[in-house]
């Protein structure tokens, strides 16, 4: 018989933890109930809070004093979302999920309440609960939420570790197998077995493959070209292993058949001097202002960035670039200690026509960063 233990569980305890958390949150901000929406396979907050992957959609209804009620499609899901779920107090959504939402308002008293909102919530909900309830009030509360998550517990760096070693034995699978010959579209076949076999799966693997001496992108493509390796190419990667709700990334640089060109080992040894900077001056009590600071290290090496420059894992939040090429307003972040974040400068010619990542997942402490990737930092020469 299929049982929760059968599957990668969080203990009670984290789990009475991270909902003492929230009701704390909703405390604060003086709300009587949250409506969380997720969709999609490991849907975060839903996940977090449940224990449940998810599925298609579904909306959990958090209210101070009552036992959590969560709403779930598809019907043929249910069985398996009864196994898994933490919160017992699971339904199918009903034929109509705009109705069953506004029914479970309605059926937990919560007509002229405050209401806190996280997620992507439809039009459709939101117009139906506004139409339905006019005495109701409505906040959002999905950034303070994300900004509670962005520091871990002990299980969760520690899933965090297991995703980050997935992605290590990705990027040495790499090395392996990377040959002349090979198309960039048959990459996602040397990484992705790696994840499988581990009971994990892909985040992200994004790939660009160039000639060292003649290059044309200056970041990692999110879609694989069907190009064939040829000695004296270049690879830039950024690729994500991930294991139940957490993912881990790493950034590495490739050549094929000989080692780097001056001009790429130029780059990257100013690559690697940007994150082995930031990844001291980020610590306990650091700010982002701070960061973005050291950051302009890269443009007094000569060049320019494109991707973020740090980012917590698994997009939270801080997200920001260096100060010289920040493009939207964001207020300053403490960093605090137990922060799981990704440091990855992207540098890149001011033409854009060359470039390259790197970087990997690391915990902020108290006196700096302590990385959770084992993979060496160095460019990797395949000699095939």
């Amino acid at each position: 018989m299929r049982q929760r233990s059968d599957y990668p569980t969080f203990s009670d305890d984290e789990l009475n933890r991270r909902h003492q958390a929230f009701y704390k949150l909703m405390e604060q901000e003086g709300i009587d109930a949250a409506l969380i929406y997720g969709s999609g396979r490991y849907s975060s907050d839903i996940y977090w809070l449940s224990d449940w992957p998810s599925s298609r959609e579904a909306y959990l209804l958090m209210q101070t004093g009552k036992e959590p009620v969560i709403l779930m499609q598809l019907f043929n899901h249910y069985p398996m979302a009864r196994v898994m779920s933490w919160i017992k107090d699971l339904r199918w959504a009903g034929a109509n999920t705009t109705n069953s939402v506004v029914e479970l308002i309605a059926e937990r008293g919560l007509e002229a309440k405050k209401i806190g909102l996280v997620g992507s919530i439809s039009y459709q909900v939101y117009n139906r609960l506004r139409e339905k309830y006019p005495n109701a009030s409505f906040v959002d509360l999905g950034a303070k939420l994300r900004m509670m998550r962005t520091i871990k517990s002990s299980d969760e760096i520690e899933r965090i570790r297991t995703a980050s070693k997935l992605t290590d034995q990705s990027i040495q699978a790499m090395a392996e197998g990377l040959r002349e010959g090979m198309r960039e579209d048959e990459i996602p076949a040397l990484i992705e077995p790696v994840y499988l076999k581990a009971g994990g799966y892909a985040g992200i693997h994004f790939i660009s493959s160039m000639p060292m001496r003649s290059p044309d992108f200056c970041v990692p493509s999110q879609f694989h070209s069907n190009r064939k390796l040829q000695k004296g190419d270049a690879l830039i990667s950024e690729i994500s292993g991930a294991y139940s709700g957490y993912s881990g990334q790493i950034h590495r640089s490739f050549s094929i058949g000989e080692g780097p060109t001056p001009k790429w080992q130029k780059m990257h040894d100013a690559a690697m001097e940007a994150f082995e900077i930031l990844s001291k001056v980020i610590k306990d009590g650091a700010t982002t202002t701070e960061a973005e600071e050291a950051a302009e290290i890269i443009h007094r090496r000569g060049y320019s960035t494109y991707d973020d420059l740090v980012h917590g894992v698994n997009q939270y939040p801080p997200i920001f670039q260096t100060k010289s090429r920040k493009r939207h307003d964001s207020k300053e972040i403490t960093f605090r200690e137990n922060m799981v974040i990704v440091i990855q400068p992207n540098l890149m010619t001011h033409d854009e026509k060359m470039g390259l990542q790197f970087g990997e997942t690391l915990i902020v402490k108290k006196n700096g960063c302590e990385s959770l990737n084992a993979y060496p930092r160095q460019w990797v020469t395949c000699s095939r």
